[in-house]
């Protein structure tokens, strides 16, 4: 494949690339960077049509060099789903929902886990660690568990049960702490001090990314490689959006895109914004909320380490960070299933619960075509369920 090298895109150091590697010297993330004259004359557009759907049918713009290493289970290329009743509801021409949940392990974040677990394989990496608030950590313990590799994760132990259901099934060894995900973490990197193992929490390796930004290349495809208006994205970590954007700045390096990109459209919950905080404050990097609380748990994160990439994305798409409170959120799920036959994840509703306000705005036009993004299956969170149902008499008579 055709990765070159890794770059801080804080002090702009350079590291290579085939190593075991976590975060830069200066502490922040690090990003891959490939050689896109090599890719231009190795791949073309069409080259894709004979190829698998799954997210490696871009196998020379993700990271692993063998292909005997690539741990898969047919995750990627996921539908685009035309939302006709709420989009006249909400007077728009076209709005589609990019729905995750038919991924391995229901979710999206199977995307960072094959790529980040295959090239952990590929480096030779026995033991990985992760703070996790339940899907990451699901996938990863899942794509560990194909690999050989042990999975230690550390989760709130107010998480969702079906996450930690999932995650002890998988075979992973697994931890339950007080306090939210940044607690999960201090006691992970306690433990890489102490075992040297890999840290595979969000933006302290390099390679989950790449997963995440196979988004951005398949949107673009799918779009007949043309960008749509804005993609609405449910924004904890902030990944979802780097690796769009990563994406589709990949895509116009080789010449598969034009100059135009979506606006890309932070959705936080109102009970843990810090990235909305920090764009509407014109600030550069985020800072901690305190007491974060919402349905929305798998966008629960006080002060990611990237964030500072997350708000760049925003600015340079022209796009926005804004919150919602979680009885729209949980409005937005119900009509999301009642009204499109989509049971989606209370993330994945915080988009269809901010385009509201959006439409009001402006920020949203009518003609715009429009995305959002659902990141898994509602079926994980049951408690979230609003519905009726009535108990009868086998002989009764229904209507």
């Amino acid at each position: 494949m055709f990765v070159k090298e890794l770059h801080c895109l804080r002090c702009g150091t350079v590291h290579a690339a085939d190593q075991v590697i976590q975060t830069c010297s200066c502490g922040a993330p690090l990003l891959a960077v490939y050689d896109s004259g090599q890719i231009t004359a190795a791949l073309r557009k069409e080259d894709l049509a004979a190829r698998p759907n799954s997210l490696w049918r871009y196998r020379e713009l993700l990271p692993v060099r063998d292909a005997a290493h690539i741990v898969s289970m047919n995750e990627g290329m996921t539908p685009l789903i035309p939302l006709e009743k709420l989009g006249r509801e909400l007077g728009l021409t076209d709005l589609r929902l990019k729905d995750e949940s038919p991924q391995p392990t229901g979710t999206f974040k199977a995307r960072g886990a094959s790529v980040g677990v295959s090239r952990a394989k590929e480096l030779g990496v026995r033991t990985l660690a992760m703070p996790t608030n339940g899907n990451a950590g699901g996938a990863w313990a899942a794509y560990c568990a194909r690999a050989g590799i042990r999975a230690v994760l550390v989760m709130p132990r107010n998480a969702p049960a079906m996450n930690r259901m999932e995650i002890g099934m998988l075979g992973a060894s697994l931890f339950l702490v007080g306090g939210v995900i940044t607690d999960a973490g201090t006691v992970v990197n306690r433990a890489i001090t102490e075992h040297g193992w890999l840290n595979a929490a969000t933006f302290k390796e390099p390679w989950r990314i790449e997963g995440k930004k196979t988004l951005g290349f398949e949107l673009a495809e799918q779009f007949g490689w043309e960008a749509p208006d804005a993609v609405l994205v449910p924004c904890g970590g902030g990944l979802g959006i780097i690796g769009i954007y990563k994406g589709l700045r990949e895509l116009q390096k080789i010449g598969w895109i034009g100059p135009k990109l979506p606006r890309l459209i932070a959705v936080q919950s109102a009970g843990c914004a810090p990235m909305v905080r920090a764009f509407r404050e014109g600030k550069p990097d985020v800072e901690f909320w305190e007491n974060a609380k919402t349905c929305a748990f798998g966008i629960t994160a006080p002060r990611p380490l990237g964030a500072f990439l997350t708000l760049e994305a925003l600015h340079k798409t022209n796009g926005c960070a804004v919150a919602v409170d979680d009885a729209a959120i949980l409005r937005a799920q119900k009509a999301l299933a009642a009204r499109e036959g989509c049971h989606v994840c209370p993330e994945g509703a915080a988009p269809l619960a901010a385009l509201p306000e959006l439409r009001r705005s402006g920020i949203i036009g009518p003609r715009d075509r429009v995305v959002l993004l659902n990141t898994g299956t509602g079926l994980k969170y049951p408690e979230t369920a609003d519905y009726k149902a009535r108990e009868i008499a086998p002989d009764a008579s229904i209507a």
